[in-house]
């Protein structure tokens, strides 16, 4: 009876570095074969074992520049001077057109500026247990300098702040719990009322007529 929409959902994933955004989403994606996670754009060079198209888009900052001035972008940031990294909205809006969920694992400022442009997307906060736990799994990760981790540790204070902005917050304790999580946020979504198309109720004398036959 009920006709829902076709079009895919927006999941906009954000939260402070070492809560665990790119575990979850990698989980995810192996859970549920209708999302799509959208692959940035950068200007940055590739690291070992990074795959251009898979990873990232790799890009000159001339051709990122031309990219911003065409429009091409669903949202971008200038991170250091020479440094960009943004979403490509044109395979973002394919995707949706075409039925499939896409997920952007995205920074704060970035998770603002879609909020800004397509307010139907779902942002979901992804919180570390506490400010202790996450520190420490900043420094277990071994990569980056006290100064560094500091510096993230600082800024994640500030990102913090940014939650209630988002539909959603979820707490990443474990990552099993926060993909239940995720899931049930996805399924409600998808059973919103906005989101019907049509409903189709058929003609009201002739089903009454059949149900008052079948009950003879």
């Amino acid at each position: 009876m009920i006709k829902s929409k076709k079009d895919g959902l927006l999941i906009v994933l954000s939260g402070p570095s070492g809560a665990g955004k790119g575990t979850i989403c990698n989980e995810l994606l192996k859970e549920n074969n209708n999302i799509w996670k959208s692959v940035s754009m950068t200007t940055r060079l590739p690291r070992e074992g990074e795959v251009d198209g898979i990873d990232y888009f790799y890009v000159t900052e001339d051709e990122f520049k031309k990219r911003i001035d065409d429009d091409e972008f669903l949202e971008y940031a200038n991170v250091y001077k020479g440094l960009y990294y943004g979403t490509p909205k044109e395979e973002v809006f394919k995707r949706l057109d075409n039925g499939t969920d896409v997920i952007l694992e995205i920074d704060i400022e970035g998770a603002k500026n879609v909020r800004e442009l397509m307010p139907a997307a779902i942002c979901i906060f992804i919180m570390p247990p506490s400010m202790q736990e996450l520190k420490k799994r900043l420094e277990g990760r071994g990569t980056e300098t006290k100064d560094k981790v500091l510096e993230r540790f600082k800024k994640a204070y500030q990102e913090v702040n940014e939650v209630t902005r988002y539909n959603y917050v979820i707490v990443n304790d474990e990552v099993s719990n926060a993909l239940k999580k995720i899931s049930a946020i996805i399924e409600a979504e998808k059973c919103r009322v906005d989101r019907i198309e049509d409903v189709e109720v058929g003609n009201v004398e002739e089903v009454i007529h059949e149900e008052l036959i079948g009950l003879e």
